[in-house]
């Protein structure tokens, strides 16, 4: 983007009344690879452009997406979408010029110096627009062969890894001129087996920030192994007897119950709307003094780090809970104007398509003190979730349904036979005074959200939690 073009740009925006705006120009190359049956399914491969301007009338925002970067069409759009809000208001003095454009009172602008900023570690990054996609044949067969060789009773294996590279240019009418260049890969292993009669399946599927040098960081037979042996227990197990009952949540992927109905009622996006069970409550207890939860968009390589927000904001780590006090919510620009808190650099977005709100990034339960022995020995009759699996979620009540993948029945303070079928049910912020340990053995992983501004990659995790009474449905 010509800093001569955004600058007619922010003057149109200001002639046109508005208090801000924001120009997300982006460029995104992706490419992914999967295998399926044993043979190559997929290839894939593509580059999309764009460039989305948003217009701020206090708390109001207007947004429009071009993939024309001419100056012309993107004067035209910056007065359409003023155009359309007069419109659309009644008893309105503002009247349109010759030009088409709202007012006279355009205000000089003046850049800051311009920022580059990397999310990844450039030095070892092994870029995937030059090497190609033949590098990840021998990951994607290496997975096949492993998990195929466990069992006759494994009936499909697929596996896929997923790359992506964008160059972002972000400005402002406030000077900003922000550089961003985002790097990810995502690897994806699932596993079927069947006894004749019934099918089930799981997967892995880590990711980090960077290029093919991650691929050096995950073994294909670890995870092929890891989904194979867990599917055939499963495959094997009675199912649960469902009810009100302790539960004890195993680590990592654990989390996106936290996430769902907790996480999602933290977001501004939520809280400014009146549809979070947690408005108006910073600095009560929600949770006993052993939960303590955190937002960080500034782990080091973790799959939901960024170095800037999608509003230009420095990332940073928000603590949400503190010893079962909350602190504060995930805010961005306008959330936090409108609730009344500081930013916290939480503004995410898929793509130039989307306006930016408030996000959550790396959002995690934090270590605590008890051990997962010790809180498998404090349950007489219960469950032992091990592994989660997706579900649903309300964020304006916090209500969640979700499956277990991986389960077994707590008897007498011990784990017994393997159970499946389960899923979870229950109400986020109802649950969390409800959180009565928290272990020290603290796992992240990674996935993606969907919300109002797309869907964005984002991190779960926790270390092994104990839930004193949760509802279990069973079969």
């Amino acid at each position: 983007m010509n800093p001569e073009v955004a600058v007619k740009i922010f003057e149109a925006g200001k002639s046109a009344g508005a208090d801000f705006v924001e120009i997300f120009e982006e460029e995104t190359r992706s490419s992914s690879l999967g295998i399926k049956s044993s043979q190559i399914e997929t290839a894939t491969a593509g580059t999309e452009y764009g460039i989305g301007v948003r217009l701020l009338y206090g708390t109001e925002v207007l947004y429009g997406f071009t993939s024309d970067d001419s100056e012309e069409s993107l004067i035209k759009l910056v007065k359409t979408l003023a155009f359309g809000r007069i419109a659309g208001m009644q008893n309105s003095n503002d009247t349109l010029d010759t030009n088409g454009a709202l007012g006279t009172n355009a205000a000089a602008f003046e850049f800051a110096p311009e920022k580059r900023v990397c999310d990844f570690n450039a030095a070892a990054y092994q870029d995937p627009r030059v090497l190609g996609q033949a590098v990840k044949q021998d990951f994607l067969f290496r997975a096949d062969k492993a998990a195929r060789a466990l069992s006759p009773k494994i009936a499909q294996v697929g596996a896929s890894v997923t790359d992506s590279c964008s160059a972002i240019t972000l400005m402002n009418s406030e000077g900003l001129h922000l550089e961003m260049t985002r790097g990810r890969l995502r690897v994806n292993v699932n596993v079927t087996a069947t006894d004749g009669t019934e099918r089930l399946t799981t997967h892995e599927a880590p990711g980090a920030l960077g290029g093919y040098e991650l691929l050096a960081n995950y073994s294909p037979e670890d995870l092929a192994t890891e989904c194979g042996e867990r599917v055939l227990r499963m495959l094997d197990a009675g199912y649960i007897a469902g009810g009100q009952m302790p539960v004890v949540m195993g680590n990592g992927f654990g989390g996106v119950i936290f996430h769902e109905a907790c996480g999602h009622p933290l977001e501004t996006e939520s809280v400014r709307r009146n549809a979070s069970p947690f408005c108006g409550k910073i600095g009560e207890a929600i949770g006993q003094p052993c939960l303590t939860a955190i937002d960080d968009g500034t782990l080091d390589g973790v799959w939901g780090s960024l170095k800037y927000d999608d509003e230009g904001t420095p990332a940073q780590r928000t603590t949400l809970i503190e010893n079962g006090i909350l602190k504060t919510y995930m805010s961005d620009r306008v959330g936090a104007a409108e609730v009344g808190i500081a930013l916290t650099g939480s503004a995410r977005r898929e793509s130039y398509k989307y306006a930016p709100v408030s996000r959550m990034r790396n959002t995690f339960i934090a270590p605590g003190k008890d051990t997962l022995d010790s809180m498998i020995a404090s349950v007489d009759n219960g469950l032992y979730a091990a592994r989660m699996a997706g579900g649903s979620v309300n964020p304006a009540t916090g209500e969640f349904n979700f499956a277990v993948d991986e389960g077994y029945v707590i008897r007498n303070g011990k784990i017994c036979e393997p159970v499946r079928g389960a899923t979870l049910i229950g109400k986020g912020h109802e649950i969390m005074p409800r959180i009565s340990m928290v272990g020290s053995d603290f796992a992240m992983a990674a996935g993606v959200c969907g919300a109002s501004s797309g869907h964005v990659p984002v991190t779960v995790g926790q270390p092994s939690i104990k839930v004193d009474q949760i509802l279990v449905g069973g079969r």
